[in-house]
This record gives structure tokens, sequence and C-alpha cells, in this order.
């Protein structure tokens, strides 16, 4: 797998880790209406379970098919969601919501990244910014304003 391709930081002016999430939605939204499949990992399966429910309910009136992906079971869906080390589905997009940059991120020509703008979710952010800069990836950061 080639390591080349675009990661996006989308650090956040909110803190903290719901607001997080909130965003991953909308950006899993704005994925899947633009055709793109999409693949959202994160660190658990509690994890995974709390991001699945969301999908559900972060807006009024908003749908986004998705399921949470199981190992070796090819999914129909736009959306995925996954935790662990296992090859996840093929994907336009991976999201990562993980504490590390997953090892399966280089075969992912785009990357997001949703980083807290404070505490330790900022310095984890900093840490995956300089390993995905160490292989070679293209960096684009986005400063995002307070998210509803």
């Amino acid at each position: 797998m080639s390591d080349t391709g675009r990661v996006d930081f989308y650090i956040l002016a909110a803190g903290d880790a719901a607001a997080r999430l909130r965003f991953a939605c909308r950006l899993a939204e704005k994925a899947y209406r633009l055709k793109n499949r999409v693949h959202l990992h994160t660190g658990s399966s509690v994890a995974a379970a709390e991001m699945d429910d969301l999908l559900w309910t972060f807006r009024q009136g908003s749908f986004v098919p998705h399921e949470v992906a199981k190992p070796g079971r090819a999914s129909q869906s736009p959306v995925t969601i996954g935790y662990g080390g296992d090859q996840p589905p093929d994907a336009d997009l991976l999201v990562n919501l993980s504490a590390e940059v997953p090892g399966f991120a280089a075969g992912y020509r785009r990357v997001a990244e949703i980083v807290e703008g404070a505490g330790d979710g900022l310095e984890l952010g900093r840490e995956r910014f300089r390993r995905y800069k160490e292989s070679g990836r293209e960096l684009v950061t986005h400063n995002i304003g307070d998210t509803p």
C-alpha cells in the first residue's frame, strides 16, 4: 500500500469529545451526500457503538445509512464504523477517531483527523500529525469554530 494521499486535520475550538463525535457525524453525512464511501475508525467496541447510536440522532431529520463493520464480512453500507486492527471495508474516506494512526491508514487516499482543540486531545492530534508527516502524506489543517 502506498502512503501517499491527503490527511485533513480538523482542529475544533470546542475542546470536548462530544463535539468531536458530532463533527465526525457531520463529516460522514457530507461525504455520503457527495456519494463517497466512509469508514469511521474508533478506538474500541464501546466507542463504535456510541458512534452507531449518534449517527441516528445527531441531527433532526438527518439520515446516514451505516453499520458497524464485522471482520470478514463485506458491507454494502456507504458508511461503516469499526475499531481494532482488522482491515476495514474499502472507502473513499477514513475518519480516524482513535488516539493513534491505524496501520491500515496507509491504504486510504483521504483521511480525516478530528482534533479536540485543548488538553490531551490536542497533544494526541499533534502526535498523529507528526506520524503522517513522517510518512510523506499531504497535510491540510482546518481550524473549526464552535460546533453545534
